[in-house]
C-alpha cells in the first residue's frame, strides 16, 4: 500500500514538473490570446495514471506563476486545466474522448480569463477560437501523438489506485 501511495507522488512530480519544463522551454507560444501550451499534450496522461490529475494541476498552477500570470489566470487557467484532466480520466475508456475535456475546458475558461483579467480588447468568441484553436493543436494532435506513443508502452504507468 505505501509503495502505490510513493509511485501515486513520485509520477504526479514528475507529471508537475514536465509540464513546467515545457512551459519554460516554450514560453513565447505558451502564454497569451494566441498560444499553443506544448504542456498540455500532456493531459491526455490520466488515461494511464490518476496521478496525472493532481500533477498537471500543480504544473499548470506553477508554470502560470513562474510566467508572471495574474493570480485569475493562475487560478482559473489551472482550474481549466484540472476539469480537463479530471475529464479526461473520466473518459480513459475510450482514447478518443480522452482528448476532449481538456479542449473545451481550456477553450471555454481561459478566453474569459483574457478579456476581463488581461483586458485583451478582442471579442469572446474570437478568443474562444484562438484557445479552441491552440487546444487542437496541443491536445488533438500532439496530446494525440503522445497518446499513441505511449499507449505501446503502457508498462511504464502501472496502474495506481485505478
Amino acid at each position: 500500500m505505501k509503495e502505490n501511495k510513493v509511485t501515486f507522488l513520485t509520477q504526479a512530480a514528475m507529471i508537475a514538473a514536465v509540464y513546467v519544463v515545457l512551459c519554460a522551454v516554450f514560453a513565447p507560444i505558451s502564454y497569451g490570446e494566441i498560444q499553443v501550451r506544448v504542456a498540455e499534450a500532456l493531459v491526455i496522461l490520466p488515461f494511464f495514471t490518476p496521478a496525472a490529475i493532481p500533477g498537471l494541476f500543480v504544473g499548470c498552477l506553477i508554470a502560470n506563476l513562474m510566467g508572471g500570470s495574474i493570480l485569475l489566470d493562475v487560478v482559473l487557467g489551472s482550474a481549466a486545466t484540472l476539469i480537463g484532466a479530471i475529464g479526461s480520466y473520466r473518459l480513459r475508456f475510450n482514447r478518443f474522448l480522452v482528448l476532449l475535456p481538456p479542449i473545451i475546458s481550456n477553450t471555454l475558461i481561459v478566453p474569459y480569463v483574457l478579456r476581463y483579467g488581461y483586458g485583451v480588447p478582442l471579442p469572446i468568441p474570437f478568443l474562444m477560437l484562438t484557445v479552441g484553436i491552440g487546444e487542437v493543436i496541443a491536445v488533438g494532435v500532439l496530446g494525440n501523438v503522445l497518446l499513441s506513443a505511449l499507449t505501446r508502452y503502457r508498462r511504464i504507468f502501472p496502474t495506481v489506485n485505478a
